[in-house]
């Protein structure tokens, strides 16, 4: 369901340091959003840029430093305004059964959203978290708080199994039976995991990143095959 078109001014009410490239910010207010969903983002003078929601009941945005907007954001703190625009896209459509959330990088965020809404449903969620190393790993904690079993990945081996989020993945999938795999991450990783569940055969849901402007179907910014990310997705079936 689309959100409104006009950006609405929140209040910065809580920040939390989540590693050393993001943050969490909590904000004042709640949307009507569905996990994997997005707003775009607004600071005057500065510019604007989509974020996946990290939850919506409030309003919940997990961010790395990674640019000019984003390391201005990083400045904001309790009290400071922040103007939103959304919610936007297609979000996951949670299934039944056991849920696999497949999270690379900062793909955490909005998989922590749908693993909210699995757990509050009572369904048992397996989370395998990859990063390249452990400083990097994201939300590990709040997974854990939800009551997920949570999989640690990282390339270099510094925490957990060592390699591949998608070996990890692969290795569930072995020797237990999940309803549906969700995924978010890096597009190579997404493509990977896309592979892995027609393969065994196991319903897919992936949130792909694009660039956007609009956030709304219109300046076609987003268009990948045929479809736009921000209006068709960001979250595609496969």
């Amino acid at each position: 369901m689309d959100g409104d078109r006009l950006p609405k001014a929140y209040r910065i009410a809580h920040v939390a340091i989540e590693n050393g490239t993001a943050k969490t910010w909590i904000l004042d207010g709640r949307l009507e959003a569905a996990p994997g969903q997005f707003v775009m983002a607004w600071l005057p003078r500065v510019d604007e840029k989509p974020f996946s929601l990290a939850d919506a009941d409030p309003i919940t945005l997990t961010v790395a430093r990674v640019g000019p907007f984003t390391a201005a954001l990083h400045q904001l703190g309790p009290g400071d305004r922040l103007w939103l625009r959304g919610p936007f896209g297609t979000g996951y459509a949670l299934g039944a059964g056991p849920a696999l959330l497949v999270a690379g990088g900062y793909g955490s965020a909005p998989l922590s959203f749908l693993a909210r809404r699995a757990r509050e449903a009572g369904q048992e969620v397996h989370v395998a978290l990859g990063a390249r190393t452990e400083a990097a790993l994201l939300l590990a904690g709040r997974f854990a708080e939800l009551g997920c079993v949570v999989h640690r990945t990282t390339e270099d081996g510094t925490a957990g199994r060592p390699g591949l989020v998608t070996e990890t993945a692969a290795d569930l999938l072995g020797h237990l039976t999940f309803g549906a795999i969700y995924g978010c991450g890096p597009n190579a990783m997404l493509d990977a995991l896309a592979a892995l569940a027609r393969e065994r055969g196991v319903p897919c849901q992936l949130s792909y990143e694009a660039y956007m402007r609009c956030g709304l179907g219109v300046c076609g910014s987003c268009a990948c095959s045929g479809q736009l990310v921000c209006r068709d997705g960001p979250v595609f079936s496969v």
